[in-house]
């Protein structure tokens, strides 16, 4: 049973950390460790985490960690790797929480696929929603799919070390889409293996998601599109569909520069 070392970046987010630790704790997959990374928070995250974590059968497995300022989750993420010692890495964003049989369903499939995902259940302001269907999500290659939109969820990987390293871990210069510009680097490479049940419970809807701070986020899919238009893994069919994609987000940007004055759209 190989070591699994799982990484949770939280920022103020002391309301809810425990309940994502639990559902680590509580995997039904026992070789595990676990690094809490804090990224600058002024809560009492860490008053929360010494406390909860004062237990001799727990504490051997688990790390805090902090970036030493705020510096977004991609900085929180790499630096949890750097202190990780296992050779497999799953990612738990603070908000979120595994269900019970998580890493036991997935860790048969790392004999295959070198990076594996799985549904999730979207919980939205406390209610269950349904997806939409563009979100459908599958295994195999899906370096396409993934150029149309972000369709892996980060709590719900496990990645090898290596390709992760190789891929130069999240981008720290991008405050979001940091996952779609990683996924899509390891689409290009990998098939990825897939868990058709779901393994994540995804809490969204609260105000302090990256995702509703940021406006003209296709401003930093196109970065990231841009490097694969000579990516020797791509067929010619999915590099055209890179430089379609590129072409249509890139004249939505603009058009949103031109109605709101928006620069960052002007600078790709």
């Amino acid at each position: 049973m190989q070591l699994i070392s799982v990484i949770v970046p939280t920022f103020n987010r002391d309301s809810v950390l425990l309940r994502a630790l639990e559902s680590v704790v509580k995997q039904t997959y026992s070789n595990w460790e676990l690094i809490v990374v804090d990224d600058g928070s002024t809560d009492a995250s860490d008053k929360i985490f010494s406390e909860w974590a004062n237990k001799p059968a727990l504490a051997p497995k688990l790390k805090w960690l902090s970036t030493g300022g705020n510096f977004g989750v991609s900085r929180a993420r790499n630096l949890g790797v750097t202190h990780a010692r296992g050779s497999w890495l799953a990612f738990l964003d603070s908000d979120d929480e595994w269900l019970p049989e998580k890493l036991a369903m997935q860790a048969p499939l790392t004999r295959s696929f070198k990076w594996i995902h799985g549904e999730e259940i979207w919980i939205r302001n406390g209610l269950l929603v349904n997806p939409p269907k563009k979100y459908k999500k599958s295994g195999g290659r899906i370096f396409s799919n993934s150029v149309d939109i972000c369709c892996v969820g980060a709590s719900t990987v496990l990645i090898e070390r290596g390709i992760f390293e190789a891929a130069n871990g999240f981008r720290e210069d991008f405050p979001v889409c940091e996952d779609y510009d990683l996924w899509l680097k390891l689409a290009s490479r990998y098939a990825v293996g897939f868990i058709p049940e779901p393994v994540v419970r995804k809490f969204g809807g609260h105000a302090d998601q990256l995702s509703t701070r940021f406006a003209g986020m296709d401003y930093f899919r196109c970065k990231s599109l841009t490097e694969h238009l000579e990516n020797p893994h791509l067929s010619n069919e999915e590099r055209n569909h890179v430089a379609q994609t590129l072409i249509k987000k890139s004249e939505i940007l603009a058009e949103g520069a031109r109605k709101h004055g928006a620069p960052w759209a002007l600078r790709l």
